[in-house]
């Protein structure tokens, strides 16, 4: 695993943690945004091994899922799970008024982590 990837990773679980600790803090829509760019780093990660970088969100999400949901190399449910994560986080980011509950921020959190988790067992192969 190049050296790139393995620091986005570590910087995923920083944010899996944050989001954690922003969510006991009562925080929901700050820790979903911290969720997402949990989730965001370990695409920017497993693109990064294939020499592939982006500048734009969006650029990120898409190749993610040409290049690991399409090809299924890893499960297609993550990129809905990215995709999904990133609208709540803007919505979090932007909207006075939002729906973002514990729980939604909860489930965020738990696919970050399993993301992470398969990401790093991919990668180790």
């Amino acid at each position: 695993m190049k050296e790139y990837s393995r620091k986005l990773l570590s910087k995923s679980l920083d944010a899996i943690e944050a989001a954690e600790g922003l969510l006991n803090m009562g925080k929901s829509e700050i820790a979903a945004g911290r969720a997402y760019y949990a989730m965001f780093y370990v695409a920017e990660a497993l693109l990064a091994e294939k020499e592939l970088q982006f500048s734009q969100h969006g650029q990120v999400i898409g190749a993610y899922g040409l290049h690991f949901a399409k090809t299924r190399e890893l499960d297609p449910k993550v990129h809905r799970w990215l995709a999904d994560a990133f609208d709540t986080r803007i919505v979090g980011d932007y909207d006075v008024d939002t729906d973002i509950t514990v729980g939604i921020v909860v489930e965020l959190i738990n696919q970050a982590r399993e993301f992470l988790s398969a990401a790093q067992t991919y990668l180790d192969k």
